[in-house]
């Protein structure tokens, strides 16, 4: 399996905390935030066992924004900013 980065961003709702990839668009819950990541590790190592096995992993990590680096390794892109917002 190859090495892949990714962001983890946790949300809080209703005692539950859900931890998502923007880039992968992939999330898993768990009761803690620690948990929730943890899921979240496994879900993204699936999803990507997965797409090798039906060969799609390459143009899925491209559409995602991922770049091949000089070593081969799939570099993620990079999250710049988050902040919360308000539309009035």
């Amino acid at each position: 399996m190859p090495h892949i980065e990714f962001d983890m961003i946790v949300l809080e709702e209703d005692k539950v905390f859900i931890a998502y990839s923007p880039e992968l668009d992939v999330s898993s819950c768990g009761s803690t935030v620690e948990e929730s990541k943890k899921n979240l590790k496994t879900a993204v190592r699936l999803f990507v066992e997965e797409a090798e096995k039906m060969g799609t992993l390459d143009d899925i990590l491209i559409e995602s924004g991922y770049q091949k680096n000089s070593e081969n390794k799939w570099i993620a892109p990079k999250m710049v900013s988050s902040e919360v917002a308000v539309v009035e």
